[in-house]
């Protein structure tokens, strides 16, 4: 059965805004979700789907009701004769407990992506990733139900349409299907990603590369990088790394010797969000309660009474100056939900 909880949502966004909406409702499985659908014949349009609340900003009250799948579990298949290992956990799975767990059972695929806020259920849906390594690249296939019919659709890799933290749930199908699970490929044998040189540098004096000890350095980075949710208010990065075209990277690198870039392809170049905004001077600026974190600019925080619009306006104010420096313009990584029409 649905579990009607009450319609305060600051506990349910790491930014801590205090913001309502209609209703918010946690099914616990699948089959709860259906029955609802079907009982209730909500209009979908009227319906948002919640996870951990690590990637959004909420903008007072949202005239929407909220739905959470709370589904856990964990389930490993090993492939006998292979490396390979499939887990399948629930939407409502904690993601960095889920990392944990597949460390403490021996395999990796997960190790990059330590200490990642948010569910399972919002990981494909953002194709989340950090140090080399995405969602999508250990990703097998995922359980939605969908919004207007309550049916079961089981989504390939190519049916997701991933991208740079996109995917098809946040384009064509936004708002359409509640994932409930999510099965990933693991492997017994480890196979590391630690290109990215704060890793390479934490991991030069370990005498033994293991999936725990890429995942050690991992969480030493983040927390040395961003705030904890739990005592600064905040949505991790707040901006995505702009791609650019090597015409564009070039005409920046020629004006900005010390611009920090990374190659895609043969066409395109990444830009590092946080480094623009640095160099814009806004590292550390603050509006009120609501600000620039001030070892990290890419994170936006909440300094204890800042509302929605306040964040929003620390956003808009960074974009714009970073527009006005580099020409590039940023687009945020987390999604505004609420009446809004700066982004």
């Amino acid at each position: 059965m649905a579990q009607s909880v009450p319609a305060s949502l600051k506990p349910f966004n790491t930014f801590g805004i205090e913001a309502t909406c209609n209703e918010l409702l946690s099914f616990n499985d699948e089959q709860a979700i259906r029955d609802w659908l079907v009982q209730s014949q909500p209009d979908t349009d009227s319906l948002f789907i919640l996870g951990g609340g690590s990637n959004l900003l909420l903008l007072d009250h949202i005239d929407l009701t909220f739905i959470q799948p709370n589904i856990q579990g964990i389930a490993y298949q090993e492939k006998e004769g292979s490396d390979e290992v499939l887990v399948t956990a629930g939407a409502g799975m904690n993601w960095h407990e889920l990392v944990l767990d597949t460390l403490t059972k021996g395999y990796s695929g997960l190790e990059n992506l330590s200490l990642i806020p948010g569910n399972v259920g919002a990981a494909p849906i953002q194709n989340i990733g950090a140090y080399g390594v995405e969602f999508k690249d250990c990703f097998v296939s995922l359980r939605a139900v969908e919004l207007t019919s309550g049916d079961v659709r089981e989504f390939s890799a190519a049916d997701c349409q991933f991208g740079y933290r996109d995917s098809i749930f946040k384009n064509s199908l936004k708002g359409r299907y509640v994932i409930t699970q999510v099965t990933l490929r693991l492997s017994k044998a480890l196979q590391p990603h630690i290109d990215y040189a704060p890793l390479k540098q934490l991991l030069a004096d370990k005498t033994e590369i293991t999936a725990k000890t890429i995942s050690q350095a991992v969480i030493a980075i983040r927390q040395s990088k961003l705030p904890d949710p739990v005592k600064l208010g905040n949505a991790g990065s707040f901006f995505k790394n702009p791609v650019v075209t090597v015409e564009q990277y070039e005409t920046l690198k020629d004006a900005f010797a010390e611009l920090v870039a990374y190659q895609i392809d043969n066409e395109h170049y990444k830009l590092a969000a946080g480094w623009l905004i640095e160099q814009a001077g806004l590292k550390g600026y603050r509006q009120g309660d609501a600000g620039v974190h001030e070892k990290q600019a890419l994170v936006l925080v909440n300094y204890g009474r800042a509302t929605g619009q306040d964040i929003l306006n620390i956003a808009k104010h960074v974009r714009d100056k970073v527009l006005e420096l580099f020409g590039v313009e940023l687009e945020p990584e987390v999604w505004i939900i609420g009446k809004q029409k700066i982004f």
